[in-house]
């Protein structure tokens, strides 16, 4: 099974965003969550640094420049949506990546303070 580091870049970019309220409260993650099309676009337009920053986890042993490299997306590349974050804390949960699921549990955290959800 594959281990990961927490991206600080995007813990820091997902924490600008809900400070900045870009973010989806009620969402189907399934159906938001960018799929290969949407990441193919995304990067035809953005560099890797800016899709990295979309993503939680990164891939250790993984080569940079690759999508293998980013794992853990929590966001449709223009908003945070907190069902994607839900996503992260469980599948990070799931796999037992305990620093990727207490990162993006904090920032689910963050986003229901922000938003006033008690």
């Amino acid at each position: 099974m594959a281990t990961y580091a927490v991206n600080p870049d995007a813990v820091a970019h997902a924490r600008k965003l809900i400070d900045a309220r870009q973010y989806v409260l009620d969402s189907d993650w399934g159906e938001n969550q960018p799929d290969a099309e949407a990441q193919n676009a995304y990067l035809d337009q953005h560099s890797w640094a800016d899709y990295a920053a979309w993503h939680l986890g990164l891939t250790e042993g993984a080569n940079e420049e690759t999508k293998a490299r980013h794992a853990f997306v929590y966001g449709d590349f223009r908003r945070v949506h907190r069902s994607g974050l839900i996503a992260c804390v469980y599948r990070a949960s799931e796999w037992r990546h305990k620093k990727v699921e207490l990162a993006a549990h904090d920032l689910l955290q963050r986003l229901d303070a922000v938003a006033g959800i008690s």
